[in-house]
């Protein structure tokens, strides 16, 4: 048992932290098990959810988080696959046919250098 006052603090907020967090990863391992076990798109959407709310929180790594919904995609493939926040594959890019660029002159232009006026004689 802690003797000094802010250790006693220190204890009391350990506790409604524990608790809290305790919830948070209830909530997501049910929701998750849910999930594999009915395979329908609107369980998955709340148990990636639920597992994004917890890997905010820190409770589980960003890393872990996406494992699990990726395994979870996996697992409810079979049925419907439900829409992930993964960006659709972009279409063949074109490249741009090569210009003669005088390289002296744009670095000159970039870097703000002014040149000097003529001298009058």
């Amino acid at each position: 048992m802690p003797i000094l006052k802010h250790a006693k603090k220190k204890l009391k907020q350990d506790k409604k932290r524990t608790i809290k967090n305790k919830k948070v990863k209830d909530t997501y391992k049910s929701l998750v098990k849910k999930a594999k076990e009915e395979k329908s798109p609107k369980s998955v959407s709340k148990a990636f959810s639920a597992v994004d709310k917890a890997a905010k929180k820190n409770i589980l790594s960003k890393n872990k988080a996406s494992r699990m919904k990726a395994s979870l995609t996996k697992q409810v493939s079979g049925k419907a696959a439900p829409a992930t926040d993964a960006k659709p594959k972009a279409a063949k890019k074109v490249s741009k046919p090569a210009t003669s660029a005088k390289p002296a002159v744009k670095a000159s232009k970039s870097t703000g250098a002014k040149k000097k006026p003529a001298s009058k004689k």
